[in-house]
């Protein structure tokens, strides 16, 4: 069995706190930047190897986006990793969803459906369930609330108009956006996405509170309703 080498028996220049202060943070690999932050490995497997094995592990998930497949149960079950460790990675995953949505929040413009979805791309495109955003605007179409309000199973959002328009007056919108994922990766829009879109849409010219648009995220990617012509559709 080949014997396990710990960080201080590694070259200078292979070791990641070394290599991070002499070349910069930007020329250690993934597994490197990890395995700074946890720190020390496990029982004959140092802290690089353990890193190794965390972002590419045996059931498909490669690198980095497979920290945002990670669940609290599931790290506890990998050898080396205990609770310390598991909050370390799930705290790292988040901070990542964090920065990125800060990123994108710069210059946020609620007419472009191409920034509205930037900006909440990392937050949704891992989910496993459907969630359902509701984002109310003022007559600037500037945000005034952003909630979820539903979460359905893994092909199917469960939303009742009634539930968003009572939310809407009682905070005195003037328009609304939703936005909701497909964990499949592909936003092509279901013949229920397009269904529900138009109920909505039709009610809220009623009400007074216009559907601006309808947004489904996807794996890096996104489809706008709006853009799509569903409301012309429903207006004819």
């Amino acid at each position: 069995m080949k014997k396990s080498n710990t960080i201080k028996e590694m070259y200078q220049d292979e070791r990641p706190y070394e290599k991070c202060q002499r070349f910069g943070a930007e020329y250690l690999t993934d597994a490197e930047l990890l395995a700074v932050i946890l720190r020390t490995g496990t029982r004959g497997e140092n802290s690089l190897e353990l890193s190794r094995r965390i972002l590419h592990p045996d059931f498909g998930s490669q690198g980095l986006l497979s920290l945002h497949q990670w669940t609290w149960e599931r790290l506890l079950q990998i050898r080396g990793i205990g609770r310390v460790k598991a909050i370390q990675i799930l705290c790292l995953a988040e901070l990542a969803k964090r920065m990125s949505k800060e990123r994108a929040a710069e210059g946020l413009d609620f007419s472009s459906p191409e920034k509205i979805a930037r900006y909440y791309m990392e937050e949704m495109r891992h989910k496993k369930r459907e969630v359902l955003k509701l984002l109310l605007l003022n007559t600037r179409v500037k945000l005034i609330s952003e909630s979820s309000v539903s979460s359905g199973t893994a092909d199917m959002t469960l939303v009742s108009p009634r539930e968003l328009f009572i939310e809407a007056l009682q905070k005195g919108a003037s328009s609304m956006i939703l936005l909701h994922n497909h964990p499949s990766g592909d936003p092509s829009p279901s013949t229920d996405d397009i269904r529900i879109t138009k109920r909505i849409y039709e009610a809220g010219l009623l009400i007074g509170v216009e559907l601006l648009d309808h947004i489904i995220i996807g794996n890096h990617c996104f489809v706008s309703l709006k853009d799509r012509g569903v409301f012309e559709e429903t207006g004819s």
